[in-house]
């Protein structure tokens, strides 16, 4: 006779659930509470504290070096929506065909960036962007393009674009795996009938490809913004957030307000703010893209 599966007790199931609520815990929601408290509070370190109410938001709403380095981040996320999803979706589409050989190879070589600290990538691009030294000068020299050496990353006109591009470089990886596993859940056969109805190329791409990745398009855009709003590491590395605050984003303001300038309650108001206008974007991209804000 065949013994009847039982199904796991509540208690079973809530024990293994515990470790990982307890962690998800004491990693995001109480220090983001934590952040809240201390909000509303002017306080330098040690143990007083000044409650001063709202003040910091106010104060945070009338400062424009945090709206700039907001303005910062708003480049870096709308550069890095057309370039990691874009070249991500390219390469992806690519690496599907046919004709292609090595497949394997190919996705490893393009993930690798993916795994590398961000602190490794600023010092790489560091290198490469140098004035006097770096690889990128050096080729355009070489190549007899005098006209277009810069100063990559002390020029305040074009250093939030430069330090855009290795940001672009390290996460294309991450996104070219997310749309090939898409890809791979689209049955040949559509393509097949396609082709037979004459559908080639660009023609199989924007037809079949793109609509039925829509939903993991959408869930791309959202991770691309979460991830590019909080961006700090590279930048931090490669520039500082200099010349000036050229370069400064709004997790780099939070970070030298806080333990630069020891005004930790300035700083917990401008994480908060941070997340705020973060979750406001992300609800905006999925209304926007036709699904409900909180679907």
């Amino acid at each position: 006779m065949e013994k009847k599966l039982q199904s796991p007790k509540w208690t079973t199931i809530y024990g293994f659930l515990l470790p990982g609520i307890l962690l998800y815990l004491f990693i995001v929601l109480v220090p983001l509470a934590v952040a809240v408290y201390f909000s509303f509070f002017k306080w330098s370190g040690g143990l007083n504290k000044d409650f001063i109410g709202l003040h910091n938001y106010v104060q945070l709403l009338q400062d424009r070096k945090f709206w700039f380095s907001f303005r910062n981040n708003l480049i870096i996320t709308l550069l890095s929506i057309v370039g990691q999803l874009g070249i991500a979706f390219a390469l992806a589409v690519v690496l599907q065909s046919r004709w292609i050989r090595f497949r394997e190879f190919h996705r490893t070589v393009l993930f690798l960036p993916v795994v590398l600290p961000a602190v490794v990538v600023g010092f790489i691009w560091n290198l490469i962007y140098s004035q006097h030294y770096g690889i990128l000068n050096g080729l355009l020299d070489s190549l007899h393009l005098e006209g277009w050496i810069r100063p990559w990353l002390d020029n305040p006109k074009i250093v939030i674009y430069s330090v855009t591009v290795p940001i672009i470089w390290q996460w294309i990886g991450l996104y070219l795996i997310i749309f090939l596993a898409a890809l791979q859940n689209i049955p040949e056969e559509i393509y097949e009938a396609a082709e037979i109805d004459g559908a080639t190329g660009l023609r199989k791409v924007f037809s079949i490809t793109l609509p039925l990745m829509y939903n993991t398009l959408k869930v791309a855009v959202m991770l691309c913004i979460s991830g590019n709003m909080k961006i700090f590491d590279s930048i931090y590395v490669m520039t500082g957030g200099g010349p000036g605050i050229s370069s400064t984003v709004m997790a780099q303001y939070a970070y030298t307000t806080s333990f630069g300038q020891f005004s930790f309650g300035y700083g917990s108001a401008i994480s908060i703010g941070m997340i705020i206008i973060s979750l406001g974007l992300i609800l905006l991209s999925r209304r926007l893209m036709g699904g409900r804000a909180f679907e």
